[in-house]
């Protein structure tokens, strides 16, 4: 086992975990110096979220030991983890949106000061760390990014010695990302170590100092990851060589999807509403629609699945209103859609694959006859979907639960682009999943476009937009920008766009493709 440097905070040594017919981790060791950014890559399912929960208490070990400062470390909880110094950042923020953010500072603490102090030090903490915050702030009101920042000051709060960080800028603009990073670095400066999780790879060599590869649960390598590239760094985690996503170049046909002056209340109480939202998209083209988490971008996907429901003209397909149809009457009409969610809004969980298939599949693909399932049928579309999608599960009666998060988007895109759709629209259409599948996924979409669908992706992953998308534009507190070619758009550009420095909205601009590259032109002069 290779350390990083002498002055090693935290060694893991032959750490395994097996959970019934799994083994999570096997005889896992890698050490993090102190001071240091050391990163923990693998595919979904490769082992990293058990490891980090071993490490913060939440899971124990089978086999194998930790030492802290050269000290046995065995957490059996992680009150006790926090006590020796371990603070986690979790990928899914753990807030109360009706309490304000020093009340859920002190939910957070084992043992939280008088408020009035806690204030004080949350403004002190947060300003000296460039992550300021208002104490007072009700949570449901902050943005994705000032949300993460609770999270983070609730840990520094704790002087810990170990940062474990899991996906923490699947949820930033680019600006925000600069600042986090700037905020890491002064942390490790200052002699925090930091376990730092993430599929994105190029923030991985900008940011850490090593790196540790986990492949089905085993350290596969480890490496200094700016002397890799992301392509390198990627094969080392899948065990293969990846290609890039190819498009096929074509003129955009006919008009598929016309949204205009779209207003639409959001369904929670701390949501945002959409206002005035105009765009257009083509056969054969893919418009990508980025957004900083909590700008509308789950009440524009459920105004497009017909979830919600409008003016019949603010929503065409085709050329025919759909603005007030239900969601069978568009998917019927040729309009599919794939949510953010996969366990809950995209699948059923306890359902089998089968059932899962069924539900969205069974009007284009025929399932049922007569008001009854053809369930021969239906179990043949799964097989269908599983075989083209190379989704890896044991059977099409596995329960949708127990497949991994990159085999169950796999899963719910394909059972969508099988149908053979007129326009699709996707959000989050590879968050959390691995490089090998996030690239089958862009391929699977870049392929229904260039067959003649028009495609909308709805992502905060600005690197996945500009690698499929044709045109792009930004929600920001529930309006669009006017689209404008990724040809030459530059990250300075969008986080202007994403944070709402931006000229026109898309209501502005008329609805052609010369119109909208003019504006586009003109905005960047």
């Amino acid at each position: 086992m290779s350390g990083e440097g002498s002055d090693v905070l935290l060694s893991v040594e032959g750490i395994s975990k097996t959970y019934p017919g799994v083994k999570a981790n096997e005889d896992v060791s890698f050490a993090i110096g102190a001071g240091r950014v050391h990163a923990l890559l693998g595919e979904n399912g490769a082992g990293k979220s058990t490891l980090v929960k071993m490490i913060y208490g939440l899971v124990r070990p089978d086999a194998g030991r930790m030492r802290m400062r050269g000290q046995d470390f065995a957490p059996q909880a992680p009150r006790e983890a926090r006590a020796a110094g371990v603070a986690m950042v979790f990928q899914h923020f753990s807030l109360f949106e009706a309490l304000n953010v020093a009340e859920n500072v002190a939910l957070g603490m084992d043992d939280p000061p008088p408020m009035r102090e806690l204030a004080a030090r949350i403004r002190a903490v947060s300003e000296g760390y460039g992550l300021p915050l208002d104490p007072g702030r009700l949570v449901g009101d902050l943005s994705a990014g000032e949300r993460q920042r609770v999270e983070i000051i609730r840990c520094l709060l704790q002087d810990p010695k170990l940062l474990i960080m899991d996906e923490p800028t699947s949820v930033l603009t680019p600006q925000e990302v600069q600042i986090l990073f700037g905020t890491l670095r002064q942390l490790a400066g200052e002699g925090t170590s930091i376990l730092y999780i993430s599929h994105k790879l190029e923030e991985i060599r900008s940011l850490c100092d090593g790196a540790t590869i986990l492949r089905r649960g085993r350290v596969v390598a480890s490496c200094t990851p700016r002397e890799k590239t992301a392509r390198e760094l990627a094969e080392m985690m899948v065990g293969a060589t990846l290609n890039a996503p190819a498009r096929k170049a074509k003129a955009p046909g006919p008009l598929r999807l016309a949204v205009r002056g779209l207003d639409a209340a959001s369904p929670s109480a701390f949501g945002t509403a959409l206002k005035d939202v105009s765009f257009e998209v083509r056969q054969g083209e893919i418009l990508g629609i980025g957004g900083v988490a909590g700008n509308g971008q789950d009440e524009l996907m459920l105004a497009l699945s017909g979830e919600l429901r409008g003016r019949p003209d603010s929503v065409m397909l085709n050329g025919a209103p759909v603005g007030d149809l239900g969601p069978d009457a568009r998917r019927r009409a040729g309009l599919v859609t794939g949510p953010e969610e996969r366990l809950g809004h995209a699948a059923c969980p306890d359902m089998s694959l089968t059932e899962n298939a069924l539900l969205t599949g069974a009007t284009r693909k025929g399932l049922t006859r007569r008001g009854f399932v053809d369930w021969r049928a239906a179990e043949s579309f799964a097989q269908e979907i599983i075989r083209t999608f190379d989704v890896r599960t044991p059977g099409t009666r596995t329960a949708a639960r127990a497949l991994s998060g990159g085999n169950l988007q796999k899963f719910v895109i394909g059972r969508e682009i099988l149908q053979a759709p007129d326009v699709i629209v996707v959000n989050q259409p590879t968050w959390g999943v691995d490089a090998a599948a996030a690239a089958f996924i862009r391929q699977a979409l870049l392929d229904r476009a260039a067959a003649g669908a028009a495609v909308v992706v709805i992502s905060q992953d600005i690197d996945e937009l500009l690698e499929v998308a044709d045109r792009f534009a930004a929600l920001n507190e529930g309006r669009l920008t006017a689209p404008v070619p990724t040809e030459g758009l530059t990250l300075d550009r969008i986080g202007m766009m994403l944070g709402g420095a931006h000229g026109m909205h898309s209501a502005d601009v008329h609805h052609t493709h010369e119109i909208v590259q003019s504006e586009a032109g003109h905005a960047g002069t």
